[in-house]
Formats: structure tokens, C-alpha cells, sequence
């Protein structure tokens, strides 16, 4: 077999790349957003969907907007698949006959296993399977990804390097993506949820619903920011906060209570036991 041809990697590599969407809703969008922040130019990516309705964004960041799947295909290198789990199939039989040795395919359909990916694919393919999450959109994402047997370790590299700027990226087994979906995915849900709380406390202790909102998601943020930076375990920043007999302990000991704790490990491993339930529906559908 001939070796795959690959651009190599240095400091102006990314900015040759062509790199094609295949779906044009939030993750395709945040993640494209990230990649331009780097060295790669908006005319070298291209985006593909059904229907013209959700190119606009794309366009008023200088992304052209194509219906076909195949003409994106053949107009790039690295093409991201992320459309919904349920169309991956369709979209990947309609492509499959235009992928070549030259192409990297990155799946991005939750509980779409590599193994449904590379069989739908032609033999040697290199296809990673990654899991972003809705904070790409704003350069902050946790994105975890997986390379399949025929990836090499510089598309690995190469794609960390695409996506720097799109916040965290980590490799690592693709036992670990399912439990990223649970905890990152849908992890955003929870802490959404958790922020809704927070503003409604405020609300019943009589502050304006807009300014307990705003002082809630800053909150959030705020204590997200410590949290990463400071490197320090989450327990040794909760114990900073608090003061022996002071507003926080009585505050913790309320969340202890309603068993805030458990429900949010129990969160994480229902989600997680759903994305495995979605992996194991796509590898049954052969």
C-alpha cells in the first residue's frame, strides 16, 4: 500500500489546509470559529447543508456555504462529519466513494462508534472520532477525541494544532468518550441548571430577576476561571471559601441536604450510560 500523503507539520502548515463542514449547526459552527482564529484562512473552509438557512453566520465569517456533500468532499483534506447521529450513515454512504488517501474524516455524531465509522468508509481511511461540547461556540470547549486504527499519531497532532483555539483538547481512548459526553456534553446542561438555581435563590431573597441572572452566570464563569487556572483540586478552592460559622458552610450544608453531591454523579453516569446505549444502536445498525 502506498503511504498516505500528508502535509506536513510546521509553523505555516495549517494556513494550506482545506478543510469542509459537513452540517452547519452550532458545533460545526463553534468549531470552524476556533480554527480561523488560528492560521487557517475562512476562504480555505467550506461548509455543507440541505438547505441556505443556517449559512448566514458562516458567511458573515467568510465561510462559503455549499448543498453538496460530495462537491465539500472533494474540495478538502479534513473533513468534519457533524451532523446528527441518526444521518451519519446516509451522509458517510453519499461521501464514501469520494474519500481518498489524502483525506482525514472527524466524526463528531454523539454515540457513533469508529468501528460504524470505519466500516462505512473506504479500508484505511484515517477517521477519528471526536466529542466537542456547546462552549466551542465561544472558544472555551472541552473537546476530547479518539484516533481509529488507520489515523496516525501526527493527525492527532495535526488537529490539536487546528484546534487550539476552540479551548481544551485532549486525546484519549475511545472508552472515554462516552463518559466525556456525560460529563462535558451534558455536563454544560447541569451547570446551566445549577446557575438557574443560583438566580432563583437570589429571586426568592427579593433581587431583580435580571441582576441575579447576570450576577449568577458571572459567578459561573468567574469560579470556572479560578478553577482552571489556580490547578488546585475543587474540594482545596471550596475550603478557601469557607469560614468556620460563616455564610458558605451553612449554604453547603443546605446542598449536602438535598443530596447535590449524588445527584450530580448520578447525572454524569446516566448520561454516560445513555451514550453508550446510542454507540452500542450504531454499531447494531450494519
Amino acid at each position: 500500500m502506498k503511504p498516505k500523503s500528508r502535509i506536513k507539520m510546521d509553523p505555516e502548515a495549517d494556513s494550506h489546509l482545506r478543510i469542509g463542514f459537513i452540517g452547519a449547526g452550532n458545533m460545526a459552527f463553534g468549531i470552524a470559529k476556533g480554527i480561523i482564529s488560528g492560521n487557517v484562512l475562512p476562504a480555505n473552509i467550506k461548509v455543507s447543508a440541505p438547505s441556505k438557512r443556517n449559512f448566514g453566520r458562516f458567511q458573515e465569517i467568510g465561510i462559503t456555504g455549499t448543498n453538496s456533500n460530495v462537491e465539500l468532499v472533494c474540495g478538502s483534506d479534513i473533513v468534519f462529519v457533524a451532523v446528527k447521529p441518526h444521518l451519519v450513515r446516509d451522509v458517510l454512504n453519499g461521501i464514501s466513494a469520494y474519500i481518498t488517501d489524502r483525506h482525514i474524516v472527524v466524526s463528531v455524531a454523539a454515540g457513533v462508534t469508529l468501528e460504524t465509522l470505519q466500516e462505512l468508509l473506504p479500508e484505511n481511511t484515517s477517521v477519528i472520532r471526536m466529542m466537542p461540547n456547546l462552549p466551542c461556540i465561544v472558544q472555551e470547549g472541552a473537546l476530547l477525541f479518539t484516533r481509529g486504527s488507520c489515523a496516525k499519531p501526527a493527525d492527532g497532532v495535526l488537529l490539536r494544532s487546528l484546534l487550539q483555539h476552540c479551548g481544551l483538547v485532549e486525546e484519549g481512548p475511545e472508552a472515554w468518550i462516552d463518559i466525556h459526553t456525560g460529563l462535558s456534553g451534558s455536563g454544560v446542561a447541569f451547570v446551566y441548571l445549577f446557575a438557574e438555581a443560583l438566580a432563583e435563590g437570589a429571586i426568592k431573597m427579593g433581587m431583580p430577576s435580571s441582576l441575579a441572572h447576570m450576577i449568577a452566570s458571572q459567578t459561573v464563569l468567574g469560579a470556572g476561571r479560578v478553577l482552571r487556572e489556580s490547578g488546585k483540586h475543587p474540594a482545596q478552592l471550596r475550603s478557601e471559601v469557607c469560614t468556620p460559622g460563616g455564610t458558605t458552610i451553612y449554604g453547603l450544608h443546605t446542598l449536602e441536604q438535598g443530596g447535590v453531591r449524588a445527584s450530580t454523579m448520578s447525572a454524569v453516569e446516566s448520561a454516560t450510560e445513555r451514550a453508550r446505549q446510542l454507540g452500542q444502536k450504531s454499531t447494531a445498525r450494519k
